[in-house]
């Protein structure tokens, strides 16, 4: 281990480029200016102490738009935005967290301290409280800690920051007290345990499986349990391809009930034909029940439903092009993603309010600056959720600029950010 003040001085000459390149691939000076001044927080908040480094991405949903919660599959991916941790073994039996902008989080580790409290549900401290808890049920150590975190993942973006946040508290301890033992699928579980349990949002395990897990990985869920991980190694820069997520500023407000009609409606299909989930039916059943299903349901419940094994094929397809570096193929997949989920998911904009379609519009500019057919320079999706918020698009390098200053142009300076897919996921950078 390094003292800070020794480390900035070495990230500011250059002596790290080589392993910032290689974990970020691009904006070098940015990141090197970065690791110096969160180290110089470390140091004036806890001291001149030894200290190691730890990094967890955010993620983006590459496809499988919609599924996880029917058990389904996804192809999702880390990207070079992320959690950045400057950590120091303590003595004593506290952890003290200060991330950049907050007030400092102290959390003892007696065994009373790693109960769950309602009344931190929705906090940043109840998410260190849930993976601290899991990790001890799991049978793994834990030990008091100082660590400045600062973060460049956006939250609200659709890139989960609060994934990104808990596979870093999840790697730091891995690396402290474990000897970076403990399975990124693992970390990934102690995650999501975190934030259903401690945190109070009931959400599925894809973002954390990404997030720790790293570079593009294919999940299936039909075991949420135990969902199945496939690493996948494709170097999108190397193949003139970026990837773009652009902020369209629509409001999440009162959207609460369109969010929760989609899993509802595939629910109700899934429970009319004996089943809990849409993973459990046949796609035949469905198709030979249509006329009595949308009697009972409504054409679009349908619609969802038949959605879900079209994408979890589009999935399979899309990842195996990946594996074959056939990037035509995965291309139109992620295409015929975007178009079922604005057809047929209908998860892009909101009917409660039809004059307000920020996502139908950013992904329509997309269309008049990419193109369409075989010569055009990119491919966009709406991303995650739907209904507002963020679109992303695989755009050819050279055509980048031009394709950020149109989506900027309309929704703002920065509403479009350009990454990279990152090849580790939560890891000790030192």
């Amino acid at each position: 281990m390094r003292k800070v003040n020794d480390l900035v001085t070495e990230f500011e000459s250059g002596k790290y480029d080589d392993k910032l390149q290689d974990i970020y691939i691009d904006k070098l000076s940015y990141q090197r200016a970065r690791y110096a001044d969160a180290l110089r927080a470390f140091a004036d908040t806890f001291g001149d102490a030894e200290v190691e480094i730890y990094s967890a991405p955010g993620r983006t949903e590459v496809c499988g738009n919609h599924t996880d919660h029917q058990h389904g599959e996804v192809l999702a991916a880390s990207i070079n935005d992320d959690v950045l941790a400057i950590v120091a073994a303590t003595d004593k039996p506290m952890i003290r967290v200060l991330s950049k902008g907050y007030d400092m989080i102290e959390i003892g580790l007696g065994e009373d301290s790693l109960k769950r409290n309602p009344a931190e549900e929705g906090t940043t401290k109840a998410l260190i409280r849930g993976v601290l808890a899991s990790a001890v049920n799991k049978g793994y150590k834990i030990g008091g800690f100082n660590a400045y975190i600062t973060s460049d993942v956006l939250g609200g973006s659709g890139l989960s920051s609060s994934a990104a946040f808990e596979t870093a508290i999840g790697t730091i301890l891995s690396g402290l007290y474990n000897d970076m033992t403990i399975d990124p699928v693992q970390i990934a579980i102690m995650g999501q345990y975190a934030e259903n349990v401690f945190f109070g949002k009931p959400c599925g395990l894809m973002d954390q499986m990404a997030s720790s897990v790293g570079s593009l990985c294919h999940i299936d869920f039909a075991n949420p349990d135990e969902p199945v991980v496939e690493r996948i190694d494709f170097d999108f820069d190397a193949n003139g391809y970026s990837l773009c997520i652009t902020d369209t500023k629509g409001s999440h407000a009162d959207l609460t009930a369109d969010y929760a009609a989609v899993p509802a409606e595939m629910k109700s299909i899934a429970a009319s034909l004996g089943k809990e989930y849409l993973h459990d039916v046949d796609r035949g059943v469905i198709l030979q029940s249509i006329a009595q299903l949308r009697d009972e349901f409504g054409d679009r419940a349908v619609m969802r439903a038949l959605h879900f094994y079209a994408e979890c094929t589009r999935v399979h397809t899309a990842s195996q092009a990946l594996k074959d570096s056939d990037l035509y193929t995965f291309l139109e997949c992620i295409k015929e993603s975007g178009d079922s989920s604005f057809k047929f998911l209908q998860n892009v904009y909101t009917s409660a309010d039809i004059a307000h379609q920020n996502v139908s519009l950013a992904l329509m500019l997309s269309e008049e600056v990419l193109g369409l057919g075989d010569n055009r320079r990119g491919v966009c999706r709406v991303h995650g959720g739907g209904f507002a918020g963020t679109i992303q698009a695989f755009v050819k390098n050279d055509t980048v600029d031009e394709y950020k200053a149109a989506l900027d142009a309309v929704y703002g300076e920065g509403a479009c950010a350009v990454l990279k897919i990152r090849k580790y996921g939560g890891i000790k950078v030192l």
